[in-house]
């Protein structure tokens, strides 16, 4: 463990930080004490919406919807590229935003949130001239049927604390080369990165009310969901929170889709390369501090290895060190908050009272003079699947260790969970892997390798992990709607006597 450094402090953290509504930035009589979570300390006032501004932001979207629906799609393609490049441009300063905001080492940050942020965008550049219609055949003579791909109108894209500007990535792009105008409400945990690219967004030149954000609170992600302008939902979350949205837009029958919990399980055969099975166990729950969605909390080892498995991954999480992000030495920062540490540790204590055993970890961290919310990294042997600890997401540094003997009861183990998000097989048998990958409830599966994400490949959830994809062609479906257009021929011929030339 390591003390923290001092690090460069962006000038945008002293502010003032506003809101971005309708091409104008908008100031706030309420505000909102924003934390280091490295430090304990507070970082910066961030601006606090109510209803006023969240009816400002979608009327705003709404007004502006035609006009960048109807933007010929080359320009569409340029700006989307043209914020790319902003966001390359300052790269540096939203990887240090992201750490002070979310706790992340710096290392994390450039390469995994900034780097895969703008590739994002990137990619959906390219999409705006490619979206196309059809003319699909019909069996009425002299009928031409022919059929668009619209924009679904204004989207409320609600982002999580745990990849701040990535996720918002994750919407915004598809979102925007598909035409539709967005409402940006990140979580009030960490939203200075946002607010960092809605002014980049402004500098890019994008026409006012493309995008707008609004901060707050669940008042303020129910005003957004429930209000009449807002098409569609975009939510990365809680499943219970997903639910909610669900029950909340039912009335307005708005389009949703829900990014949703994970307890994936990360599986590993007798036969694996063990050195790479424990390192892809042990990044697969300690990266992000465990705050992801992905985590591959489960641990399944085959029995004939489960000890040395074990034993390889507790002494990774033992000499794992722990610090604020900026600091070079830094390979593992505090989680979000001290109450999220707090129900952390809460699984942990149920684990060990359910007669597993606490094998690395299992505690808070102190490191240095920093007052933060750090918690060891943890890793629970002899855990059963049906307990608390492997059925629940935890979303924190804390790994749940399951033996297994017959490849039929892995699969069902596997499968007993109310997640279906991801799932990794370690092995060396390719053909055993892929049927094992056939059989889980899954909407990824990795081989060999955990955790690996390209803008180009879809990525979502099964079960109580959602529906609806992110990234890849499959992303824009939900911010897109067909439109069915028939034309007589017949009646389009020209009577004897008229037309050209008569």
């Amino acid at each position: 463990m390591t003390d923290a450094v001092a690090g460069p402090r962006p000038a945008f953290l002293d502010g003032p930080l506003r809101l971005y509504i309708d091409g104008e930035f908008t100031g706030t009589e309420d505000r909102l004490t924003v934390l280091n979570p490295a430090t304990g300390e507070p970082l910066a006032e961030a601006p606090l919406a109510g209803e006023e501004q969240v009816d400002q932001a979608v009327r705003a979207a709404s007004a502006a919807f035609p006009g960048w629906r109807f933007t010929p799609p080359a320009q569409r393609a340029r700006l989307i590229w043209a914020l790319a490049d902003r966001l390359e441009e300052h790269a540096d300063e939203l990887a240090t935003i992201e750490v002070l905001d979310n706790g992340k080492p710096l290392g994390e940050a450039k390469a995994v949130d900034i780097a895969l942020t703008i590739e994002l965008l990137r990619y959906y550049a390219g999409w705006p001239t490619k979206i196309a219609g059809t003319v699909p055949p019909n069996s009425i003579p002299g009928m031409l049927s022919m059929v668009r791909r619209e924009p679904v109108g204004v989207v409320a894209a609600i982002t999580p604390w745990n990849f701040p500007l990535l996720e918002v990535a994750y919407k915004l792009g598809p979102a925007l080369a598909a035409g539709c105008t967005v409402v940006v409400k990140p979580s009030e945990l960490a939203p200075l990165s946002t607010l960092r690219l809605l002014e980049l967004v402004h500098e890019t030149g994008f026409p006012r009310g493309v995008v707008n954000v609004v901060i707050g609170g669940p008042e303020v992600g129910t005003s957004l969901v429930r209000h009449p302008l807002v098409d569609k939902i975009a939510f990365t979350g809680q499943t219970a929170t997903g639910k909610a949205i669900l029950r909340a837009s039912a009335d307005d029958l708005k389009r949703v889709t829900l990014e949703l919990g994970g307890k994936s399980p990360n599986i590993v055969f007798a036969d694996a390369d063990l050195d790479a099975a424990a390192g892809g166990a042990f990044g697969g729950i300690f990266f992000n501090q465990g705050q992801a969605c992905v985590a591959g909390s489960r641990l399944f080892a085959e029995a004939p290895i489960a000890a040395a498995l074990v034993e390889r991954v507790a002494d990774k999480a033992r000499s794992l060190r722990l610090g604020h992000g900026l600091d070079p030495q830094t390979e593992m920062g505090p989680l979000i908050s001290a109450a999220h540490r707090e129900r952390v540790l809460g699984f942990v204590g149920d684990a060990t009272r359910e007669g597993a055993e606490v094998v690395a970890g299992g505690a808070s961290a102190h490191v240095g003079d920093l007052n933060g919310f750090f918690m060891q990294p943890t890793v629970i042997a002899g855990v059963r699947n049906d307990m608390r600890v492997a059925q629940e997401e935890i979303f924190g540094p804390v790994l749940s260790v399951i033996p297994w003997h017959d490849t039929d009861e892995l699969k069902a183990l596997a499968n007993d969970v109310r997640y279906g998000l991801a799932a990794g097989i370690w092995t060396r048998d390719t053909s055993r892997a892929l049927r094992v990958a056939d059989e889980l409830e899954a909407g990824t599966v990795w081989i060999n390798t955990y955790g690996m994400f390209d803008p180009a490949v879809p990525f979502g959830g099964r079960k109580h992990s959602g529906f609806g994809r992110e990234l890849g062609e499959e992303a824009l479906e939900p911010y897109l709607q067909s439109k069915s257009i028939w034309l007589d021929l017949e009646a389009a011929v020209p009577q004897s006597g008229q037309g050209i030339g008569r």
